[in-house]
């Protein structure tokens, strides 16, 4: 038996770096100003333990662009490096520096404080550039300043540098052919403030103009300025979220949303400001925006930090489907920066989180909820699509929101969903003792069929939201015993089936009579023709359409998948349901004209189909004209 070791050679790995291992090449930028802030960070604590001597001094980064010389330099003043830990962390790819520093002071310096994971930021310079040279001189009493460079081969050199005296690491790009538009001032600029915008050390990008007051005034009395040059700070390196939110005020809440979200004038609605250390790192911040009554794709995302550095704000599958509806930022060093989303999906922190933060966004409304219910309903049809999505797609939200979620009926009074069962069981539970939940989609439509079930002494629901249909499902397979049904499914008897059923004035002889009449004037694929006995006061005719269908249809329309499609590609059917009290049907049936008889079909049918929108083009002028002969 022998044993070996698998020895990664390093002619292979710069491919995969360039192709692989970072699969967008601005990821370089992030890497290495990390790697900078890193460098910063170790120098604080190693001074805070009085392992570093000396003073601090002016700790900010500094990225400059030299267009002429086709490089791009990173220089920070940190703790430098010796030549033996460049050969160290450099040129032994994947030993990660930042977590030898994390473990050999574990019992001394938050693990946190150091971003790099991996090891392998460092060469995700070769992704831009052609060839990088390292100058870096160590806090260390009595070190020397070195020079690496390396041209992306296996072969490198590294000699003494007489030329560099101030502690730190300056790393030069010398940038490839096929990606100078890195030279570019403005593309610089806006990674770094995409990706570094919360750094926790300030980082300086050339300088900006500023107007100060000069101390003379002008000829009219008003104070001058001055235009000078300051150095342009890239980033804000006490983000509002690693603040403690005893320290903050409502005003900084939202000054930070702006910050965020400089294009966004609307308000957010509230926040939550998240902050856990145990089993797992995690703070941040997130705010309910104004949702409108669609359901779309966000358009400003939360986005996802490590350790201040901006990883994505493309989080779906990373926090359910329902929550990326929010806007904000997460900020945990417990999720890696440089590896796949299906790893990210699996890893059992990304889980943790993921929960917890679906169990604080229930918190929090069931909270603001309890404490001020008034401003809860005032904000409800801004937020409702959220709280639905989360209701169906997540079933320990669900078991939350049932507490909070409200429901309106078409008199805009809202209730939680065990106020509403309390508010129509006794008028509203059929034959079979299921409660049933009447609703409507529009109230200008479905008026005609909202109002006789009113005058019934039935409450209406008005349930308008595109994620309703599949509300309705979901809200039926976990509420005992209960049933929803659209006030125009059927007549407004048989929309809660009780014992008794009226009379019917015609008798099946006549029914039978009248129908083909009545089939005549409507198209037969479309409507089938029944006798309901109505009220005389109800209409002579109406439509209805069979609950199942309907809703099958609309959930197909919102996406719904299996069998929802094949009922989402049949056509529309409806019932034309024909009044057998009304007295104008026993007009039509005596008669003895089978033109006029045909007409008032035809103008009792066309009343129907008005009332549900469903009478359009050369039929409704025909109507009109008809219906102005008649009244003449």
């Amino acid at each position: 038996m022998s044993t070996g070791k698998i020895n990664v050679q390093t002619e292979n790995i710069f491919p995969i770096i360039k192709k692989f291992l970072y699969s967008d090449n601005e990821i370089f930028l992030r890497e290495l100003v990390s790697n900078a802030t890193d460098a910063t960070q170790k120098l604080k604590a190693l001074t805070s333990m009085g392992e570093a001597k000396g003073e601090l001094g002016d700790l900010k980064i500094e990225v400059k662009v030299d267009k002429a010389a086709k490089t791009i330099t990173i220089k920070d003043k940190g703790i430098g490096m010796t030549a033996e830990e460049i050969e160290k962390y450099i040129t032994q790819i994947a030993f990660s520096g930042a977590e030898e520093f994390v473990t050999k002071y574990k019992d001394k310096v938050d693990k946190n404080v150091v971003i790099g994971h991996f090891g392998l930021g460092f060469y995700s310079a070769f992704m831009v550039a052609a060839r990088v040279e390292i100058f870096s001189l160590s806090y260390k009493e009595g070190s020397k300043a070195v020079r690496w460079e390396c041209d992306g081969s296996p072969e490198y050199t590294i000699e003494e540098n007489t030329t560099k005296t101030d502690r730190g690491t300056e790393i030069v790009l010398h940038i490839a052919e096929d990606s100078l538009e890195f030279l570019e001032n403005s593309k610089i600029e806006g990674l770094l403030k995409k990706y570094c915008k919360f750094l926790p050390v300030e980082i300086v990008f050339g300088t900006k103009s500023e107007w100060v007051p000069s101390g003379e005034k002008d000829e009219k009395g008003n104070d001058k300025e001055n235009e000078i040059q300051v150095e342009n700070i890239i980033n804000n390196p006490i983000p509002a979220w690693i603040k403690k939110p005893i320290d903050l005020k409502d005003e900084d809440y939202k000054a930070f949303y702006r910050e965020l979200y400089p294009m966004q004038f609307e308000e957010p609605l509230f926040h939550i400001h998240l902050n856990v250390d145990y089993p797992f790192n995690l703070t941040g911040i997130l705010y309910f925006p104004k949702l409108s009554n669609k359901f779309e794709a966000p358009k400003d995302r939360i986005q996802l930090y490590s350790n201040q550095v901006f990883v994505t704000d493309n989080v779906e599958n990373i926090v359910p489907d329902f929550l990326t509806m929010l806007r904000g930022v997460i900020d945990s060093p417990d999720i890696p920066l440089n590896v796949s989303r299906s790893y990210l999906q699996a890893d059992s922190n990304v889980k943790k989180i993921s929960a917890h933060i679906t169990k604080k966004v229930a918190d929090k409304l069931e909270e603001i909820f309890k404490k001020d219910r008034p401003d809860f309903e005032a904000k409800w049809d801004d937020i409702k699509i959220f709280v639905q999505y989360g209701m169906i797609s997540d079933d320990k939200f669900y078991d939350k929101a049932s507490k909070f979620a409200l429901v309106k009926n078409t008199d805009a009074k809202a209730f939680t969903l065990e106020e509403y069962e309390a508010h129509v069981k006794a008028n509203q539970t059929d034959k079979d003792n299921k409660v049933v939940y009447l609703y409507a989609t529009n109230m200008d439509e479905q008026h005609t069929y909202i109002d006789a079930a009113k005058s019934r002494g039935y409450d209406v629901l008005l349930m308008d939201s595109p994620l309703d249909a599949h509300l309705i499902n979901h809200l039926e397979s976990k509420l005992n015993n209960t049933q929803f049904v659209r006030v125009d499914a059927d007549t407004v008897e048989k929309l809660i089936k009780k014992e008794d059923a009226q009379p019917s004035k015609l008798s099946e002889e006549e029914q039978t009579a009248l129908k083909p009449i009545v089939e005549g004037v409507v198209a037969k694929e479309k409507y089938t023709v029944t006798f309901e006995s109505l009220s005389e006061t109800d209409s002579p005719m109406l439509i209805t359409r069979p609950e199942f269908m309907r809703r099958m249809k609309d959930m197909q329309a919102m996406g719904g998948g299996g069998g929802m499609n094949f009922y989402g590609a049949m056509p529309d059917m409806y019932n034309l349901v024909v009044n057998a009290n009304h007295p104008l049907i026993g007009k039509i049936l005596a008669e003895k004209d089978s033109t006029v008889q045909s007409q008032l079909a035809k103008q009792a049918a066309d009343l129907a189909l008005l009332s549900q929108g469903l009478l359009k083009g050369e039929e409704l002028t025909k109507f009109i004209k008809r219906s102005v002969e008649m009244i003449n």
